[in-house]
Parts: C-alpha cells; structure tokens; sequence
C-alpha cells in the first residue's frame, strides 16, 4: 500500500485532542505556565488518569504517589508529564493491534526517551525535544498496523516488530518505513519542525538534506532500547552499536554500550501492559 493511501485509511491518523494541541503549542514557549499546563492536562479526566498510573507505575519508580497532574509536574518535571500525556492520547487512538504487544511497545518508547535525553544531555542537544521524540518515534508502527493490519502480521512473522533489520525490511516492502508514517503523524499533529524531521530522519540521520542531531540521538536510543528487548548480551552490543552515528554526535560509546545503564528500566513485560492503557 502506497503511503498516501496507508495515510488515509479510515482511523490510520488519529485526530489530537484539545489538551495535546495545547500542550504542543507550549514546546515554542521559552517559558512555559506550569499552573496552566497542569490545568490543560486536568480538564483532559481520562488523560489525567492516564497520566497517574504511569506516573506510579513501577517504571518511574516514584519515592510518592502523585495524585494530580500539577504534582506529577512538580515531581517529574515538564518534559516527562507533558510527553506522556502526548503519548498516552496517541495510545488512545490504538487499542488491539492484533500481532502487537502494546506493552512492549510501550516499555520500549518509554525506555528510547529515557535514553535519548540521557545521550542528549552530554553533549547538549534539546533534552525536551529528545525526550518526546524518543518517546513517540515509532508511533508509525502503531498506524501500519491500523491501516494495513494483514500486510504487518506477515511482516510480524518474518522478521519482529522490535528487531535491529525492521526499518530496512519495511522500506523492502513498502518503499517506506514507521518513521516516514510517524513524520506524517507528527504533522498532522503540528508538531516543532525539529522534532517532526527527527522522528522522520531517524532510520539514517546523515543521509538527508536535513542534518536533525536528535535523529542521530533518537536513532542510537531506540538502537538500544531494542537491544533490550532482544536480550543482546555485551558481545551483541558491540557488534551492532551505530558507531559511525555515534562518533559524528560525540557519543561516548561506553555510556550505551554497558549493560548496566541509568536510562534504562527493566520490568515485566506483564506490568508493563497493565500500566501503559
């Protein structure tokens, strides 16, 4: 299926609610009101739900329960509140995916955007940016499996949704892959033009008219959030960590490589799935 039409499959873009168009027009403010960013994500009760349970889910490991969106703000901070919130509207748009596990899913964005502020901070580029981005990167995947579900479950059978080779056997088959439908998502959202070419270039950062650092970040992150998944162990790390990305951002290799980093969280997949929806 030609992207246009994957694009105009009927609930394939999922519209953004009220409180997510509003919390996106805060990423161009230099200084955001915390109080109305609290009270947008409040008048949302389902989102704000939402919101809670991730935010006291054993994946953030939280010294206190937090009970309102303000407290979550104060105790979390901007970044992560407001992107779980995006990224809790844009689970509501995708519920059973047949083939999917949206609780690995999940746990995998969440620990891509972990990751990609902790590359980002180092050698600083927009940890904002990156967090969101990293958090929302393969929501692409989510509308390929809304909008061409049989096409996806035979791509599920050969070769997983989380494996290192996917974009490449995407772009084989369809002349496209998750980060060009995510891109599409992202505008249709209307989404900072920065985060919008991150989410698009992430699958090869340099090769583009486009040069986006936070593709580059994203693109290393999710490279290790998906050697999570797939248990790689110290050898597979080194055999397949992104170097050439690595050495034109100025990672420090060892800060991924390890198999003990800060960034990442380990939970049950089963916990993951009861907090994430």
């Amino acid at each position: 299926m030609h992207i246009d039409k994957l694009l105009k499959q009927p609930n394939a873009l999922p519209s953004a609610p009220k409180v997510v168009r509003q919390l996106i027009e805060t990423f161009q403010q230099e200084d955001v009101d915390i109080m109305q960013a609290a009270a947008y994500i409040e008048s949302d009760p389902v989102l704000t739900a939402k919101l809670l349970k991730m935010a006291n889910s054993a994946f953030f490991g939280l010294n206190r329960s937090v009970t309102t969106a303000k407290e979550a703000i104060n105790v979390m901070g901007l970044i992560k509140v407001r992107a779980l919130v995006i990224g809790a509207a844009l689970g509501d748009g995708f519920h059973s995916l047949g083939s999917v596990n949206l609780g690995q899913f999940w746990r995998y964005s969440l620990n891509t955007a972990n990751l990609s502020r902790y590359l980002a901070l180092p050698i600083k580029i927009d940890e904002n940016t990156a967090f969101t981005a990293g958090l929302i990167h393969g929501i692409g995947e989510l509308v390929m499996h809304t909008g061409m579900p049989e096409a996806m479950i035979d791509l599920d059978r050969s070769i997983p949704m989380l494996d290192l080779k996917r974009a490449r056997a995407e772009r084989g088959l369809f002349g496209y892959c998750y980060a060009d439908v995510g891109a599409a998502l992202a505008r249709e959202w209307k989404f900072p033009k920065k985060m919008i070419n991150a989410i698009e270039h992430q699958v090869a950062p340099f090769d583009n008219d486009v040069y986006e650092p936070i593709a580059g970040v994203i693109h290393i992150a999710n490279w290790r959030a998906r050697a999570e998944e797939l248990s790689l162990g110290s050898q597979g790390l080194i055999n397949t960590y992104p170097d050439s990305i690595g050495l034109v951002l100025g990672v420090d290799p060892d800060t991924v490589i390890g198999e003990e980093i800060p960034a990442l969280t380990r939970i049950a997949a089963a916990e993951q799935a009861e907090t994430a929806h």
